[in-house]
């Protein structure tokens, strides 16, 4: 199952000094890579790894060339860190070719369901009445494309993805197993004490190349709908509701929330953890820390922080008594100031 450095390098080009027979058993982390395998040196500042790593080949930008080189073998490219990226693609394909198309026949599908060529469908999926599944696509087992529902060319739902009525999924997109899409937006009317559910009529429409995370959920819009654009990646456990927008190529880490009719712009990243709150806008390239609650709209790119530091408890309880004076103290410096230029102007 190994590969030598010689088909990697014809494979994705890059310069290679060294070795090209050198047969790589396995891609490895630059601390624990072996003889046989190969890793990769993105910055500078892990330079002085290249000379304890045991690994068989490494992966160097220009900058590094030379002392890549006088410990062995390597790939010089100008950025590691895409190439290895790239490689991690070619060695899947490599190792894991793609099965041959097939339609399980304990799979459920509507007769007016339209099926593209080269499709698979797991055992147990169901596909609705009107659906269409796009060439190459690979429904998993137990998924459930809804009513009308399409899923794009060459589109991979992996086990127990559900795809609502009417809801749209582009090409080439990755839905790992769990994932929701068009769930009910949160939408109730108060009455009386009592909450009174507002149908949501909208749908969820996604771009090409899109990925979504195990069991992350976005909910269909209330009258128009939800809008992922092309290239956006959500991690596992992301809530998107009703009516957000996101635009192209931004992407967001685990357990992130954003709520109902926020609209996030293209090339934003979002930490870990971190609240969008509703009716918000992020211009585009803004960029949130993990854990932040952005609780206004941000029209300037650039990266915005919202976090207060942890603390062992009776400090944090001292610190947080103390920021509920500050309202009281700002006034209190106010009327000081205000004293002080009425002294001066006397």
């Amino acid at each position: 199952m190994s590969r030598s450095l010689g088909d990697i390098v014809g494979a994705l080009g890059g310069e290679l000094v060294g070795n090209a027979s050198l047969q790589i058993a396995r891609l490895a982390p630059l601390a624990t890579a072996r003889a046989d395998e190969l890793s990769f040196v993105a910055q500078a500042r892990y330079a002085v790894q290249i000379q304890t790593t045991e690994a068989g080949a490494l992966i160097v930008p220009a900058s590094l060339k030379d002392a890549a080189s006088s410990r062995g073998t390597c790939i010089v490219c100008e950025d590691p860190y895409l190439y290895f990226a790239r490689l991690t693609q070619w060695w899947k394909a490599q190792h894991e070719p793609a099965e041959e198309p097939r339609v399980d026949p304990g799979a459920r599908i509507h007769p007016s369901a339209v099926i593209g060529d080269r499709v698979s469908i797991g055992p147990f999926a169901v596909v609705g009445p009107g659906a269409r599944i796009g060439d190459g696509a690979r429904i998993g087992p137990h998924c459930i494309v809804g009513r009308d529902a399409a899923i794009g060319e060459g589109t991979l739902l992996y086990a127990q993805v559900s795809v609502g009525d009417r809801c749209v999924v582009g090409q080439r997109c990755i839905l790992h197993p769990g994932v929701v899409i068009g769930a009910d937006g949160f939408g109730f009317a108060p009455h009386q004490g009592e909450w009174v559910k507002i149908e949501q009529l909208g749908a969820v429409r996604i771009g090409d190349e899109v990925e979504i995370g195990a069991n992350t959920c976005i909910d269909r819009g209330a009258l128009d709908d939800t809008v992922i654009g092309n290239g956006v990646k959500l991690d596992n456990l992301i809530q998107i509701g009703h009516n957000v927008r996101i635009g192209d190529h931004t992407a967001m880490a685990g357990c992130v929330g954003v709520a109902g009719t926020a609209t996030i712009g293209a090339h934003c990243s979002v930490g870990g953890g971190a609240i969008v709150l509703g009716h918000l806008t992020l211009a585009d390239r803004v960029n949130i820390s993990a854990a932040t609650v952005v609780t206004r709209s941000i029209h300037q790119p650039g990266l915005y922080t919202g976090m207060f530091p942890i603390d062992d408890n009776a400090a944090w309880e001292k610190n947080a008594a103390s920021l509920k004076q500050l309202g009281r103290l700002r006034e209190r410096v106010r009327a000081l100031e205000q004293r002080t230029d009425n002294d001066h102007t006397k």
